[in-house]
């Protein structure tokens, strides 16, 4: 129940019930235990709307959130890495992100000896975004003279989007494969949108490595302008994408996470006390052990 629904029913004050709900939560949790943790994932969450985020870190073994932090810049998250310790730092193996800058040179300052990980789910997601709306607005221009063409293409966002697997319906599957088949470019950005997702199943950094050339001559070798300068832009961040063969995991959990913490705050009417906030994820999700 929310604070306020709590309040109604005892006849308090929303401030009091707030305030016993703290205590009891900071009694309940205490310091976080990072004793014995060798694998982070991290992500970020709208805490409040204007492009306003908080950092969340969980153990993925266990599912529990470690520590979360209002900000995604180096210095915000910092704290988590003082409080783990230099020998929690040197402790670390692995740490599963998306591709964010700051993110990466923290874990890398602190914990040298962990390796990053790059998630798939960011990874897609920014190939949609980058490669294939990109391609179809550039396609959808191109038809300008054709009009019935035109509206097929625009109105194709979301089906070229999704997975094909997760394409159920007849007539959308149908209506797929119609807007493949009638433009190559589409069809080729689609195909090679598939196969970059091949990458994160080897378990095996030499086999990886190997996938990815391949990959890359022919998204070079395609002349698309859009598909081209992603691969070279992805190109850097290599090493953390060949890093999943050795650590598959993934930030879906965090993403789950995610989820859950929106359902919190919408209860809460929206958190203005970070505290107290970050106290009601931690309770939500203490971990499996």
């Amino acid at each position: 129940m929310s604070l306020r629904h709590v309040a109604g029913f005892y006849q308090l004050a929303w401030t009091t019930v707030k305030r016993i709900d703290l205590r009891h939560l900071e009694r309940e949790l205490g310091p976080v235990d990072l004793k014995g943790v060798t694998v982070i994932a991290m992500d970020e969450f709208a805490i409040q709307k204007g492009h306003r985020y908080a950092t969340v870190i969980v153990e993925p073994s266990s599912k529990r959130v470690l520590w979360v932090g209002r900000g995604r810049s180096r210095e915000e998250i910092r704290p988590f890495f003082e409080l783990l310790g230099p020998e929690g730092c040197a402790r670390l193996r692995a740490a599963v992100m998306d591709m964010n800058t700051a993110y990466d040179l923290e874990v890398r300052m602190h914990c040298p000896h962990a390796e990053v990980v790059y998630d798939l789910f960011h990874v897609v997601a920014k190939y949609g975004r980058e490669v294939i709306d990109r391609v179809r607005v550039d396609e959808a221009n191109r038809l300008r003279g054709d009009k019935a063409a035109r509206k097929v293409v625009k109105s194709s966002r979301w089906l070229l989007l999704r997975n094909r697997e997760n394409v159920t319906r007849e007539a959308d599957q149908i209506r797929l494969d119609e807007i493949l088949a009638a433009n190559q470019a589409l069809m080729t950005v689609y195909v090679l949108k598939d196969d970059l997702k091949t990458l994160w199943t080897y378990r095996h950094p030499g086999y990886a490595r190997r996938f990815w050339q391949g990959w890359y001559e022919r998204a070079m070798a395609s002349g698309i302008a859009p598909l081209c300068l992603f691969a070279k832009r992805l190109k850097p961040y290599l090493p953390g994408i060949l890093a999943h063969s050795r650590w598959p995991l993934g930030t879906n959990l965090v993403e789950g996470i995610n989820n859950r913490i929106k359902v919190i705050k919408r209860m809460a009417y929206g958190f203005r006390d970070d505290h107290y906030f970050f106290l009601k994820i931690r309770a939500a999700f203490p971990g499996n052990r």
